[in-house]
């Protein structure tokens, strides 16, 4: 079977456990995050694409096509809701660079970071940044990422910019992934523009055109010292929210730079890194609707404190977990690894960690009505894994594949033999 046809009807059977089995997704918040619903001895039925059915084997059906799971669970696949997975090359020499004792702002100021990612889009054209994104998507779809958002930012010119986000959405189109599209046009500021003439270019070109294409959901701000200020990201956001772009921030990733602030002023969605925050901003956050999404891969490869996750949970806060999938600081969008760091690094609860990154995360980019659990009349997109000891084990055995098979609405994505 080709991995681009969807399965007409697969039983799966005799899981020992399906988890995440909810009627209703929920926003997830304290003590709720470390409750998982699951089902033992349990089947599903895969139907065009769709979930037919879930429930305990004594009420299971027949099928003409069936996967053996005994002594394997199901989980739904995870929803990724922070990448910048269109880019056009690896930035290796700058990872040895880190090692060798260079900051990442440092790396930046000399024309590396952001700005190398985007000399090499602007070289790149739209039909090979295309395929060469589309590769990375089969590689998180084959790890069991069912749903991701993407980010321009790498263009920092209208005509690159506008390019990353078309290249976005038709893999959207193409892929069985469901895709959620972030403008980040405010990422850096480009070497041949002042700093005011770009903030302008952003307000007067760039939102206008994403809009009037239909190109973005959502519009980010590196909200930074030495990027973008508290004030210039409130700014930017509420022109982008009066042309229906609805908040994001990158907040806090290096320094308390007034990234949650900016988030909490302009009603966004959420607001994603957090890795130096305050008690002046956790209480903020406390107080708001805003969903912090948490990035350990960031603070991982870049050696940088984690974002407090235990305190965030202790305050009842609904965190979310993404891979932050980039050239520079998380290359990587396995999110199995991702859930092994957020247990590591943050002290999150393997069930904790599964929650953020699968029925959170759907919340952190509208999704939650089609992502993040397991229910009739959901897209097919599961993961069966191994036969492996415990739910618990998956993120304890770090770096060790768990996974057997992956569907993405339907599509197998390995293990095509059914």
């Amino acid at each position: 079977m080709k991995v681009t046809e969807s399965l007409k009807e697969v039983l799966i059977k005799n899981i020992r456990e399906v988890f995440q089995v909810r009627d209703q997704p929920e926003l997830l918040k304290g003590n709720q995050l470390g409750q998982i619903p699951t089902i033992e001895n349990g089947y599903i039925l895969v139907s065009g694409g769709k979930i037919a059915a879930v429930g305990d084997m004594s009420d299971c059906p027949e099928s003409p096509n069936e996967i053996d799971a005994t002594g394997k669970f199901v989980l739904p696949a995870f929803v990724d809701s922070h990448t910048h997975i269109v880019f056009a090359t690896s930035r290796e020499a700058e990872f040895v660079q880190k090692i060798l004792g260079k900051s990442y702002a440092e790396i930046a100021a000399s024309g590396g970071g952001i700005l190398n990612s985007a000399k090499m889009i602007r070289a790149m054209s739209e039909s090979e940044l295309f395929e060469i994104s589309m590769k990375r998507i089969a590689a998180v779809m084959g790890s069991g990422t069912g749903t991701i958002e993407i980010k321009s930012g790498y263009g920092l010119t209208t005509s690159d910019e506008l390019k990353m986000l078309r290249v976005a959405r038709k893999i959207g189109r193409e892929a069985p992934i469901k895709v959620k599209t972030t403008f980040l046009g405010a990422h850096a500021f480009p070497g041949e523009m002042n700093r005011d003439e770009y903030i302008d270019l952003i307000k007067s070109e760039m939102i206008p055109q994403v809009a009037e294409q239909s190109l973005a959901d959502y519009m980010d701000v590196f909200c930074e010292t030495g990027f973008f200020s508290e004030e210039e990201s409130v700014e930017l956001l509420e022109v982008g929210k009066r042309y229906g772009l609805v908040p994001k921030v990158h907040a806090n990733q290096l320094n308390l730079s007034g990234g949650v602030q900016a988030g909490v002023r302009t009603g966004a969605i959420s607001v994603d890194h957090l890795e130096t925050v305050s008690q002046t901003e956790l209480d903020l956050l406390e107080d708001s609707e805003v969903i912090p999404t948490l990035l350990p891969g960031a603070a991982f490869f870049l050696r940088s404190d984690y974002p407090p996750a235990r305190k965030m949970i202790e305050m009842n806060m609904p965190v979310a977990v993404a891979s932050d999938y980039n050239p520079g600081s998380s290359p990587t969008g396995n999110m199995q690894s991702i859930w092994s760091l957020a247990c590591i690094g943050m002290k999150m609860t393997p069930r904790e960690a599964f929650n953020a990154m699968t029925v959170n995360s759907a919340f952190a980019i509208n999704m939650e009505d089609h992502s993040g659990i397991i229910a009739p009349g959901r897209d097919a997109d599961l993961i069966i894994t191994r036969k492996v000891p415990s739910f618990d084990y998956i993120p304890y055995a770090f770096g060790e594949d768990c996974f057997e098979r992956v569907l993405i609405s339907g599509i197998p994505q390995r293990n095509v033999d059914v």
